[in-house]
C-alpha cells in the first residue's frame, strides 16, 4: 500500500464536503457497503470513508479503511473527474478477500459509470 503526497487530492476529509455529497448525492447499496455518489464541479472525483462505532472496535474500523483507500489508490486515474462518493462499508467488507471486494468495487463503479472506458 502506497502512503504518499498524491493522496490528498483523492479523498474527501472534511466533514462538511461529507455532508453535502450525503445530502446532495444518490444511494447505491451493494452487498459490502453503501455508496453515496454526488456530481460536483471539482477537476478530479474524490472519494470519502465513513465508518461509525456502530462498525466494531477501532482495529476492525481502520482496517476497513485501509482498504478503501487501497481501492481507491488502484483506481487513481481511472474515475471520471467532477464527482464525489462516500463509501459506508459493512461488517461483512472486512471479512471478504481483497479479490473480492475489488471486484464489487469495480462493478458498482462500472454500472454507475464513474470509470473511464477503455
Amino acid at each position: 500500500m502506497s502512503q504518499g503526497g498524491g493522496d490528498r487530492d483523492l479523498f474527501l476529509k472534511r466533514s462538511c464536503d461529507i455532508e453535502y455529497a450525503k445530502q446532495h448525492g444518490h444511494r447505491i447499496s451493494t452487498a459490502l457497503f453503501n455508496v453515496v455518489i454526488c456530481r460536483t464541479d471539482m477537476n478530479g472525483s474524490r472519494i470519502g470513508i465513513v465508518v461509525g462505532k456502530r462498525f466494531g472496535g477501532a482495529v476492525s474500523r481502520n482496517r476497513v479503511k485501509r482498504l478503501f483507500r487501497e481501492l481507491t489508490r488502484q483506481l487513481r486515474g481511472q474515475l471520471l473527474p467532477g464527482h464525489a462518493l462516500v463509501v459506508f462499508p459493512k461488517r461483512d467488507s472486512i471479512s471478504q478477500p481483497f479479490a473480492v471486494l475489488k471486484e464489487v468495487w469495480l462493478s458498482m463503479l462500472r454500472r454507475q459509470r464513474l470509470l473511464h472506458t477503455i
